[in-house]
């Protein structure tokens, strides 16, 4: 396919157009660093799905499964999560139909968290006890974007304050990333109580919870843009930026492989399954940055 990337040629790689790949490829590395930007959504995508056999958690799963949930919310957060979840990757439902049950699940979930009183001063504690997990490549992804200027824009629709813990953590918190997502707020005695808006959930990842950032305009000249995330919602995520030249988009499908597999590939430049690592986008920046 792309000899220059070897990491194409995993067995996890699944590609429905190669000359088409390889041309965007080929015209990002043209257009160089300085034109580059990399958009991403964050829970499982650059976090893991799982490690060992067992699932890894979500933002929001560190938070329902940690100490500070009481047990009856802890099975509360489970009941929505095993009716909403089915629905959220059910290949198929419109998204139309998603979207409004998206929004019931979030805020449900959110109101929840919130009668907990969770303390903001246990939050890198709480991240601490998980088990959550960056992709293997993680410290190679973070510092080959810092250390090239390259934006890297992660758009959430976890609990951005404990992602972003979790980034810190892992010591990979560069000056060039920059989270949307859904924050929480807490009391001047440090209590949560309540979420600020607008809304982020997996199915409206797009201009209309970016109004007021004025995020893409700051970066009007970066028109090459490697988009990464794991869901069908995850493929407007740039649909912010003033004028795209060239984009390459490359979906992580961690679950459901068998079912999911034609529509990723039908909406996916490049479809890596059950694959817990950077190693493919980690093979395409060293290219494309000429290294």
């Amino acid at each position: 396919l792309c000899p220059q990337v070897p990491e194409l040629e995993k067995a996890t790689v699944r590609i429905r157009q190669p000359e088409r790949v390889r041309e965007i490829i080929q015209s990002l590395r043209e257009q160089g660093v300085a034109k580059l930007q990399v958009i991403s959504d964050f829970d499982m995508t650059l976090s893991r799905f799982g490690c060992n056999g067992r699932r890894c958690p979500t933002s929001h799963n560190i938070l329902d499964t940690s100490r500070v949930i009481s047990e009856d919310g802890k099975k509360k957060l489970k009941d929505l999560l095993h009716y909403y979840y089915p629905i959220e990757i059910d290949p198929n439902r419109t998204l139309e139909e998603k979207r409004p049950l998206m929004v019931e699940w979030w805020t449900k979930a959110h109101e929840l968290l919130v009668q907990q009183k969770i303390r903001k001063g246990d939050i890198a504690q709480i991240v601490r006890e998980s088990e959550a997990m960056l992709r293997y490549g993680d410290g190679d992804f973070f510092e080959r974007l810092h250390k090239n200027n390259i934006p890297l824009f992660i758009f959430s629709a976890g609990v951005g304050d404990i992602l972003e813990e979790i980034i810190r953590q892992a010591n990979v918190f560069y000056s060039n990333v920059n989270v949307v997502s859904n924050y929480m707020d807490f009391n001047e005695d440090g209590v949560l109580t309540c979420f600020k808006g607008p809304l982020i959930h997996t199915y409206n990842k797009n201009n209309t919870v970016l109004q007021g950032t004025g995020y893409f305009q700051q970066l009007s000249t970066r028109t090459s843009i490697i988009l990464l995330g794991d869901s069908m919602g995850d493929l407007t995520m740039a649909d912010g930026v003033p004028s795209v030249e060239n984009i390459l988009k490359i979906g992580f499908l961690n679950d459901k492989v068998e079912e999911r597999r034609g529509k990723y590939l039908d909406s996916y430049d490049i479809v890596l399954e059950s694959d817990e690592t950077l190693d493919v986008v980690n093979g395409i920046l060293r290219y494309i940055l000429a290294e």
